[in-house]
């Protein structure tokens, strides 16, 4: 692994680059990477500068071997009165959004349990990769509560109104076969290869233009905030605009000569 990025030391997360990807691992690992309120900082703010440096391509988002993330930490909110557990859903918000706003293209790769909030991680980020040993679900109806991290926003979106309702309301777990079978899953993979196959996903997406994966990328995610109409002319406004950048040059000029685009982010 290489070093920490920009010297950076977090607790609760890692934070690395190489060649262009920029890496975030959820790192408690006698929590099986339980979320708390420190998580949520430190994951948000390098997301943030992630999304900010014009030397990282792509994220990789992903746990260890036995989680990707289970959930919220249950010590941690168990105890909070409503207006502290509005708090706290603040930072998580703040987090899921800075997954799904981020202006690079997100990958995750995920292994074993991916459990409420770390499920709700999984649908915020842009591409799944699940192993296929992974145990999945959004259990919170079992503790008189539901998803509050997007859950309820995102799942219907993802697969269908009445699988999102299935799962959310019963908090039956389900495998990688099954979330690959509704959408859920972009790849199904044995474990030992998720992580590899997520840097092939991050490699093939490093490649494009950045100013038109960020563009692409907001224009999907309008879409599911709005009528198709008013898709179509932010779509035709993010378009248009692209025929201003030098990426749109090189990549036409390079497929009229035949050769493949040097695209810089300009």
């Amino acid at each position: 692994m290489a070093e920490n990025y920009k010297g950076i030391e977090y607790e609760t997360i890692l934070a690395w680059v190489e060649d262009g990807i920029g890496y975030l691992q959820f790192n408690r690992p006698k929590a099986f990477n339980a979320v708390n309120y420190k998580l949520l900082i430190e994951a948000t703010e390098a997301l943030n500068l992630y999304s900010n440096d014009p030397d990282i391509k792509v994220i990789i988002v992903c746990g260890n071997e036995n989680a990707f993330a289970a959930g919220a930490d249950l010590k941690a909110v168990s105890g909070y009165n409503a207006f502290e557990a509005r708090d706290f859903l603040d930072k998580v918000h703040q987090c899921m959004f800075a997954l799904e706003d981020n202006h690079k293209p997100t990958v995750a790769a995920v292994r074993g349990l991916a459990l409420g909030g770390g499920l709700e991680t999984v649908m915020a980020c842009d591409i799944h990769i699940m192993a296929d040993n992974c145990t999945l679900g959004l259990p919170e109806i079992n503790l008189g509560i539901f998803p509050g991290a997007g859950g309820t926003q995102r799942m219907p979106r993802i697969t269908s109104l009445n699988i999102a309702k299935q799962y959310i309301m019963t908090g039956d777990f389900f495998d990688a076969a099954t979330a690959y079978r509704i959408g859920l899953a972009n790849v199904v993979v044995p474990a030992d290869e998720v992580m590899g196959q997520a840097l092939k996903f991050a490699k093939k997406l490093a490649k494009k233009s950045p100013l038109a994966l960020r563009e692409a990328k907001n224009a999907i995610n309008n879409s599911m905030n709005c009528d198709i109409k008013a898709g179509c002319r932010a779509e035709q406004i993010a378009w248009s605009m692209l025929f201003s950048s030098e990426d749109q040059k090189e990549g036409m000029a390079a497929f009229l000569e035949g050769r493949k685009a040097e695209f810089k982010g300009k």
